[in-house]
């Protein structure tokens, strides 16, 4: 009897492993194969007009690749890199009903967003980004510690030349005058702002609910 009971325990163990897996199979297909509706598109262009359309795609490939990084981190703080990213995530919310269904389909719960200016402490905003720079770099296959290029979210801001952005340097010399965020520190356990910046190295963030 004692038996069957190991067995039946460890079957419902696999069964549950297996549906774990289902489930997040799903969500990064359904997150992978969304498309951003035209109105948010609009919306990203009233907010940009001075990006093109090719920039507007790159912006919402980025959009996605937040998403997968909250994705990933569960309920733990994630920290917005990127300011033009933030932008359309912020317009995303705005149409509140497809919003909510794309966070259950994609996430399993609502992705609340946090002002950096809400944030309880500094160490969240540091802990955030340091887990968004960690994220990004396993997802692009960069070696957090010594990258040799930066991920997409932390690049965008830069290579759209978004004048309030948040603009990260892949290797920092304070005695060269560089401005900006340092890049290669975040994965070293230390935030950016020794090139200059706040101390937040990034804008918002997503946390659960």
């Amino acid at each position: 009897m004692a038996a069957n009971y190991v067995v039946l325990a460890a079957l419902c163990g696999l069964a549950l492993l297996v549906y774990i897996g289902w489930v997040r199979h799903a969500r990064n297909r359904y997150l992978d194969s969304f498309v951003f509706p035209e109105g948010l598109r609009r919306k990203l262009r009233e907010a940009r007009p001075e990006i093109t359309r090719e920039q507007e795609n790159l912006v919402f490939d980025a959009l996605r690749e937040y998403f997968h990084l909250c994705r990933l981190a569960g309920k733990r703080f994630v920290s917005m890199p990127s300011q033009v990213v933030d932008d359309a995530w912020h317009a995303f919310i705005l149409f509140t009903r497809g919003y909510d269904h794309f966070c259950r389909c994609a996430l399993g719960r609502f992705l609340h967003h946090t002002p950096a200016e809400a944030m309880t402490s500094p160490t969240i905003a540091q802990e955030g980004i340091k887990r968004a720079w960690n994220l990004a770099c396993r997802r692009e296959g960069i070696d957090p510690k010594a990258p040799v290029r930066l991920p997409l979210l932390f690049a965008i801001d830069g290579m759209l030349g978004i004048a309030e952005g948040f603009h990260y340097q892949l290797r920092c010399d304070p005695g060269a005058g560089a401005s900006g965020y340092c890049a290669s520190h975040i994965g070293c356990g230390s935030c950016g702002g020794g090139c200059g910046g706040d101390s937040s190295c990034g804008g918002g963030g997503c946390g659960g609910d």
